[in-house]
């Protein structure tokens, strides 16, 4: 539980239980030798928890303390551990699946549920398909489940929120809170921001690099109203705009490959995103 003493709002009961929860459930299947990593909301805050800005930043916009902000639990795993993870949640948690979702969504993803406790559980394997795709599991992005324990590197859970074509007021808090609890650096340094990695990816996809890119400006607005409105620290916006900068600064500068030229003097004529629909 947060400590009160930092000025920082406590978590409901509901959200406290949602993030043990997760954490529990990465934790046992490690002992399993199951790689299964925190997405989502929980591993943005997971990621937070010890930044006391970062904290009170996400706090003092209503993202924690005020209602239940957890609404599940969002884990991705790889493709190659189906079968293993399938026998996991549902011999040994004792979860139930979700057999329409399964086969809507053809083996992408698992819907479990714990029905004693009302939590819904999203498994992912290899990528995130949404906007745009995240992956997990091919190069140059093999491995990367394996860089951070027990949530996905902070690299990746901010293209997980970068992807999004039509991006929240919620999702560009989330996007400050990673920007201020971790620098930006040239290359993975653990609990970082890689923005070569970021580049890289945004190098050869136009469209998730448009709204990439729109969104980190999006970011840098944001934080300027919030500053003119008193309801953020200077200190916390000068950290958040620096970082874009820095952010912006080497993906203008990465060359760009041949599939992104192409399709950038298609530019917007065309749709260059996934519409996502809600899973009901």
């Amino acid at each position: 539980m947060i400590c009160e003493g930092l000025g920082v709002t406590m978590p409901t009961l509901r959200d406290e239980f949602m993030v043990r929860k997760a954490v529990e459930i990465v934790e046992k299947a490690r002992e399993r030798n199951l790689v299964l990593r925190i997405i989502g909301a929980i591993a943005v805050y997971l990621h937070i928890l010890d930044n006391p800005i970062a904290l009170g930043f996400y706090t003092s916009q209503s993202r924690l303390g005020l209602a239940d902000i957890f609404t599940d639990i969002d884990l991705i795993a790889y493709s190659k551990q189906k079968k293993q993870l399938m026998k996991f949640f549902e011999e040994e948690l004792k979860l139930q699946s979700n057999p329409r979702l399964n086969i809507i969504f053809g083996g992408k993803r698992l819907f479990y549920e714990d029905p004693s406790m009302s939590v819904k559980i999203d498994v992912f394997f290899d990528k995130l398909e949404f906007s745009h795709d995240v992956f997990f599991g091919k190069e140059p992005s093999k491995g990367r489940l394996e860089l951070d324990y027990p949530t996905i590197t902070p690299t990746d859970l901010l293209l997980e929120k970068l992807q999004i074509h039509s991006i929240n007021y919620k999702d560009i808090i989330d996007i400050m809170a990673i920007l201020i609890a971790h620098d930006v650096t040239l290359g993975e340094v653990k609990n970082t921001i890689d923005a070569n990695y970021i580049a890289q990816i945004l190098s050869d996809d136009w469209g998730f690099w448009y709204d990439a890119v729109s969104n980190l400006n999006k970011v840098v607005e944001v934080s300027m109203d919030l500053a003119s409105k008193e309801k953020i620290t200077e200190e916390a916006k000068n950290i958040v705009t620096e970082r874009v900068s820095k952010l912006l600064k080497t993906i203008n500068e990465t060359p760009k490959t041949k599939n992104w030229e192409k399709r950038a003097k298609i530019g917007t004529s065309k749709p260059w995103y996934r519409e996502v629909e809600e899973v009901l």
